[in-house]
């Protein structure tokens, strides 16, 4: 499927094209894009009337994470064309300013008969139609002539549409419960005007009614509406810290426990059928193949547990699977696959199944990267299990710890047990805490069912699994004061 074309750069060899293509970001999907280069002979529009100079293929997670990739370009069978690069940069467009505004109101109109007036504003800016459209509404401050309202945030598109130069409309009403609030004045002003209220030097604006205007000769104004400070500030987005340079830690926790079945009987959820997968693999797959075109080196640790191990036949409960435990690193989504067929024969099944272990050690290393006081990393464990959780309460503590640390947690229950200890650790209903009763700060555990997957295509899990990664990514790096 042709996405777009850019422009033709006339006998050239070192172009580069004006033409920006448009695409929709979706972290949990793969999303494959093929760039072809043609030399423009003939006027037709047809492709194969043209000469092909090679082409390249990634996917848009890969150029997002290294922000602008230069690749060699191929032919059709993936040799060289030639000695012809490509290079691809992204940029996000959305518009992720937010203003912050703080005002107050100076001698406003005295409204009520008996009392002081019940100020409150509106913000109302042009719609497409020319009518006003309303935007925002203070709170009511009550009993005053001399209001200060509460400091508010709002997206610079809603505001203005980004457009800092037009106008907007500020409305200062005065409140009755009844709703026919009575009009105290009005003016106009742009956002840049706004800008120029520093915390030293308020901007203040006349707030006019037009009606006493025009009948008193006298007539100065219906009071001060005071813009006291205002800021522009960015809010990041996900890709903000992808582009930014952020890369993403994967590791796999395997269970290996007695319960899953002996992997060379054909009921075993660790038995590889004839196909060349289980559900095991397939989780590893769903998951890994989207997550490691955000990791420069490629390289995840995968570790199991609840086996025994040779040659002394201990229990481990965190063992690498490629039976390396100095270097537990396997290459690509590929490398995690051959090290678990391969370490399958080797190890005997047990128990218990115990998670904190796992959860312990990859949150040494998140601990270990607050350190940089960047945001550059942020790790990501996939455990993937059949079921009970043995250390319930190491397991709570262990989440509850890492909550506060640059880490999600993901579980897929595999086979057809009763989940119901993962669907509490993920605190979508209800804040987990800890058996000492401390809460987790954010909800870092996405738990799914492989079952409700089984006859959906693989790309649904991912988005299941993945859905919530990027809220939780900026989420932690917000609430540590980490910009990209």
């Amino acid at each position: 499927l042709q996405l777009d074309r850019t422009e033709t750069a006339v006998n050239n060899l070192n172009p580069s094209f004006a033409k920006k293509f448009i695409v929709d970001y979706h972290f949990e999907e793969v999303q494959k894009l093929k760039f072809a280069l043609f030399d423009q002979d003939k006027s037709s529009m047809q492709l194969y009337e043209h000469d092909f100079l090679g082409e390249f293929s990634c996917t848009l997670g890969m150029i997002v994470s290294s922000k602008r990739i230069t690749r060699a370009l191929l032919l059709g069978n993936g040799k060289p064309a030639g000695k012809g690069m490509i290079t691809i940069a992204a940029q996000e467009l959305s518009d992720n300013r937010v203003i912050t505004l703080s005002l107050a109101g100076r001698k406003l109109d005295k409204k009520d008969l008996f009392g002081k007036s019940d100020p409150f504003l509106e913000f109302y800016k042009p719609g497409d139609d020319g009518k006003w459209m309303l935007v925002h509404r203070t709170e009511v401050i009550k009993y005053t002539l001399d209001p200060t309202w509460k400091p508010f945030t709002v997206p610079l598109v809603s505001l203005c549409d980004g457009d800092t130069e037009k106008l907007i409309k500020v409305v200062c009403y005065d409140y009755d419960s009844d709703g026919g609030h009575d009009f105290i004045g009005e003016f106009q002003i742009s956002v840049a005007r706004m800008c120029e209220a520093q915390d030293v030097f308020p901007l203040e604006m006349e707030c006019i009614n037009p009606k006493k205007q025009k009948k008193k000769k006298n007539y100065k104004n219906s009071g001060i509406i005071i813009f006291k400070s205002c800021k522009i500030t960015r809010d990041f987005s996900f890709l903000d810290y992808i582009l930014g340079g952020c890369q993403l830690m994967f590791t796999v926790g395997i269970d290996f426990t007695a319960s899953n079945g002996n992997p060379r009987d054909p009921s075993s959820l660790h038995y590889i059928n004839p196909m060349g997968t289980n559900e095991y693999l397939s989780a590893i797959w769903a998951v890994g193949q989207i997550i490691q075109d955000y990791d420069s080196d490629k390289m995840f640790p995968a570790l199991g547990f609840g086996a025994q191990l040779p040659p002394d036949w201990k229990v481990s409960h965190e063992f690498a699977i490629n039976f390396n435990p100095t270097n537990p690193f396997c290459s690509g989504v590929e490398g995690i696959v051959q090290a678990y067929s391969a370490c399958l024969p080797h190890i005997r099944f047990y128990g218990p199944t115990n998670f904190s272990p796992i959860v312990n050690h990859v949150a040494r290393f998140a601990a270990q990267a607050t350190q940089q006081e960047t945001a550059s990393q942020y790790f990501i464990l996939l455990i993937i299990t059949d079921g009970v959780i043995s250390d319930m309460d190491e397991t709570r503590h262990a989440v509850v710890q890492a909550s506060k640390l640059p880490m999600s947690i993901i579980i897929v229950g595999v086979g057809n047990a009763d989940f119901a200890a993962m669907e509490f650790l993920d605190g979508d209903s209800r804040v987990l805490r800890s058996h000492t009763g401390e809460e987790a700060v954010r909800d870092i555990v996405q738990f799914v069912p492989f079952r409700d997957f089984r006859n959906a295509p693989k790309e649904t899990l991912a988005k299941a699994v993945l859905a919530e990664l990027p809220q939780q990514v900026v989420q932690y790096f917000k609430h540590q004061n980490l910009p990209p």
